[in-house]
This record gives structure tokens, sequence and C-alpha cells, in this order.
């Protein structure tokens, strides 16, 4: 695992370096990943405007701020996205925001399709799941823990709806987008937070 982690920490973008990537990919019509299709070119473009309304409007809560800021290691966030995913979308703002809020927290993020070793060893029930976020220890270089590839609320939203229909189709989608403009992202911080307060009781992997 650890070489897999090194060789994506190394290939690794900011988050302002990936927002640019995927700009400069939407100005020559592509969207990010092997696959390229008209579907996920506009996922692309709709996520692109859903980056940059959030890094206006997330902020992150007192309580959440004040854990971020206790933390006594260093710790890199290694995050797997594509430009196409909607929740990484929402997420990515959400994590950086927590990121700059710390201090002690450096948020790097890699494609999935380009780090095909490293998302197979993170697969949510065998699919390969974006976002997922691998916590690491910068002073070890080894993951601690791992979240993702969202909330518990909105999981729950995707899985009773699959359960229901059959399929995850446009309408669960909507849903899912309308589950997260009204949680303004306390879900994510939530449980990320409480990962790592926990992280003194945890052994590395």
């Amino acid at each position: 695992m650890k070489s897999s982690v090194a060789k994506a920490l190394f290939n690794s973008y900011t988050y302002l370096e990936y927002k640019k990537i995927i700009s400069d990919l939407l100005s020559e019509g592509k969207s990010t990943g092997i696959e390229q299709s008209e579907d996920l070119l506009q996922y692309s473009v709709l996520n692109e405007i859903r980056l940059k309304r959030l890094d206006k409007t997330i902020s992150v809560p007192d309580d959440v701020s004040s854990k971020l800021k206790a933390l006594e290691k260093e710790y890199i966030w290694l995050v797997i996205a594509e430009g196409w995913c909607g929740d990484a979308a929402q997420i990515l703002p959400i994590l950086n925001k927590m990121a700059l809020e710390s201090g002690k927290i450096y948020l790097k993020i890699v494609f999935r399709d380009l780090n095909d070793e490293l998302m197979n060893q993170f697969l949510t029930n065998g699919a390969k799941a974006i976002p997922k976020l691998l916590i690491i220890d910068k002073e070890l270089g080894k993951v601690c823990n791992h979240w993702g590839p969202r909330p518990k609320g909105a999981f729950d939203l995707i899985k009773n709806y699959k359960e229901k229909f059959g399929i995850v189709d446009e309408e669960a989608k909507r849903l899912l987008q309308l589950w997260y403009l009204h949680d303004k992202g306390l879900s994510v911080q939530n449980e990320v937070v409480e990962i790592m307060c926990s992280l003194k009781e945890l052994a590395c992997l």
C-alpha cells in the first residue's frame, strides 16, 4: 500500500491546481478521466459552477474549527476524485476549507482513472466510488483512516432510492444535489472531524 500512496502523492495536485486542470480541459471540450462523453462533459460543466459557488458559501462552524486547530500532528488529506463526479464537487470545497482552517492539514488530489492501483485498495462495496479521502500521517507517510464517498445521509438517500426504483437515474441525482444544498456541508465536516479526533486511538495501516 505504501508504494501506491507514495506514487499517488508524487502525482497529486493542490486544490487550486485541480480546479485549473478541470477548467483547462473544459475549454477544450473535455472532462477529466479516460472515458469521454457528452454526459460527463455536461456534469463537469455543472460541477465547475458548484465548486465556485461552494468556495464562496461554505463555512466551518466554531466547534469544528476548534477541533481542527487542536490537532497535534500534521496530516495529508489525499482525495481520489474526478471533475465529472457530482459528489466530489460538493465535498472538495468543504475539505479545502477544513484544511485551511486547521493549518496542519495539507489537501492533495489525484484523479481516479490515473491511479487505478491506489483506487483498487479503497473500493466501496467493490466499486470505485469517489471521492475517497485518505488520511495520511505526514511524518510516517502511512494511511491512518479513510472516508467516503459521501456522508451517511447522502449515502442512505441513494441506497433507499436504488432499493425502491432499482436504478440511480437523473431524479436520484437531483435529489442528492438538493440534499447537499440543504446540508450546507455540515455532515461532511462532522464525520471527518470525528475521524480526525479519534486518530490517537487508531493504529496506522
